[in-house]
């Protein structure tokens, strides 16, 4: 069977080298606009690297009328631990050598100041209940608090009222560089072909029932015939799902949003003092990518500090893509969908464009505001993240991701973003599961399947605590995640 995979970022080499792994006898070819795998929204400075395991983020507690919803939250934690599972088989296998080049352990913490304290205090009391969060800590006392996050707290009076969570066994994930190493290992370990620098143009069902890709590589026409096509590309999955021509097509349309943050390099002294990501909570009206957070980053062996993000709207579907491509990938269908988002969320539209004029001084204000003494404490400069293009559902907007698989399940797709990269294992199983169900009946198959999955049933991992904690201390030895005990 002929697979083509559009998209070389960390869904669609995860898709590529799962599916490979699991059914040697598949052909699969990647095409990729970039010049090389992870160059997009997987690349280390484009995302926020947070390995997201509802650790620190309260978006994944909502809370209504006082009531936390842990739900969310539960099901990304358990997503999360089928991805580490599925990267611990890569460092088990030798497809990656050393997972410090990837994945690094780092605290995940979240501070609030009056008067949402009551709100984490809850969220606090729901999350540790259960055995996800079992190893979470809270305190509103400032000395332990600043013990957690020093560079947060060194700058602040005594007499502040706060209060913070940590979890010690939180990751920062270096996604441009794990996608590097399964490109390289997907290519010359499992013989999938991969095509830099091509342009999908277009794709349509051939008379024969295949896909037909139409696409530019490096200046020329080309084309590309698959029976099972599934497109990652980001946002340009969007124009792409406009002209497949399929029945669902025009329930969908993209709302574009980008992001900057400020970056400064640090020493790695510096970085044991620290070591952490710590999230605050959003302002209202701001999407979730907003929530502001003072992030320890690892590239390339050399530390960082971010600070962000700054949202923006740039009608672009990808970094590097223009205005013209966006207006392009519109419909007349879509038209409404877009007034009825401006209309209903108008507080979030106002934001978006008020964020994009803000200038390096208001950055450096927040900064001041959410780490007092760290604009002057290190070289700071601003940097322009990735580009997310979030789903519009029949006139709806939504935050999450979504798994498009056509009724012969010869096309899928992935719309929308968050929490993305961090639970990609998870997502491109299941859609496996849907766009090639024959694989997953072989007994040979099933064999490699618990070889790389030990446990990808998140109903047991949720509702399992001892199975849970046996994946976890398992995958977390393999990936050099160490949990000291300390109280």
């Amino acid at each position: 069977m002929n697979v083509i995979i559009i998209g070389a970022g960390i869904m669609g080499t995860t898709f590529a080298t799962l599916a490979k792994e699991l059914a040697p006898e598949l052909d699969i070819t990647i095409l990729e606009r970039l010049d090389g795998p992870g160059a997009g929204n997987s690349w280390v400075f484009n995302n926020a690297g947070t390995g997201h395991e509802a650790n620190c983020e309260l978006n994944y507690t909502p809370v209504d009328e006082e009531v936390i919803s842990v739900e969310k939250a539960l099901k990304i934690h358990a997503q999360f631990n089928v991805a580490k599972q599925f990267w611990a088989y890569l460092i088990k296998n030798g497809a990656i050598k050393d997972p410090r080049t990837f994945i690094n352990q780092t605290k995940h913490c979240t501070i609030v100041a009056e008067p949402a304290i009551e709100e984490l205090r809850l969220r606090f009391k729901e999350m540790s209940a259960h055995h996800f969060f079992e190893h979470m800590r809270f305190s509103e006392e400032f000395d332990e608090i600043k013990s957690w996050i020093p560079y947060l707290m060194e700058g602040r009076p005594t007499h502040e009222k706060m209060a913070a969570t940590v979890i010690e066994t939180g990751t920062d994930v270096n996604f441009g560089s794990l996608t590097e190493q399964m490109a390289a290992y997907a290519a010359n370990e499992l013989g999938v072909k991969i095509e830099y620098g091509t342009h999908v143009k277009r794709v349509h069902r051939s008379p024969a029932g295949s896909w037909l890709i139409e696409a530019e590589q490096r200046g020329s026409a080309i084309q590309h015939r698959a029976d099972v096509l599934f497109v990652g590309a980001g946002g340009g999955a969007f124009p792409i799902l406009k002209k497949s021509h399929l029945p669902f097509r025009g329930r969908f349309t993209g709302f574009p949003v980008g992001g900057r943050f400020l970056q400064a390099p640090i020493s790695e002294e510096q970085a044991d003092q620290y070591r952490a990501k710590t999230y605050g909570k959003a302002k209202v009206g701001a999407p979730p990518m907003s929530v502001p957070h003072l992030d320890l980053r690892v590239a390339d062996c050399q530390h960082y500090l971010l600070f962000g993000p700054f949202a923006s709207f740039k009608p672009v579907l990808e970094k590097g893509r223009g205005f013209v491509d966006y207006l392009r990938s519109m419909r007349l269908h879509d038209i409404p969908g877009l007034l009825n988002v401006a209309l209903e969320h108008f507080p979030l539209v106002k934001y978006l464009v008020s964020e994009t004029f803000k200038g390096e001084k208001s950055m450096f204000e927040e900064l001041e505001s959410f780490a007092p003494g760290m604009s002057k404490k290190f070289n700071w400069k601003p940097v322009e993240a990735g580009q997310r293009v979030q789903i519009i559902k029949d006139g709806d907007l939504q935050m999450g991701t979504e798994i498009l698989v056509s009724s012969d399940k010869s096309y899928g797709t992935l719309l929308g973003a968050s929490p993305g990269a961090s639970v990609s294992p998870e997502v491109m199983l299941r859609c496996l599961e849907q766009m090639l169900p024959a694989i997953f009946t072989k007994e040979k198959t099933k064999e490699k399947l618990k070889e790389i999955f030990p446990e990808d049933d998140l109903d047991k991992l949720i509702n399992e605590p001892d199975r849970y904690r046996e994946i976890r201390d398992a995958v977390n030895n393999q990936l050099g995640i160490t949990w000291s005990g300390a109280q």
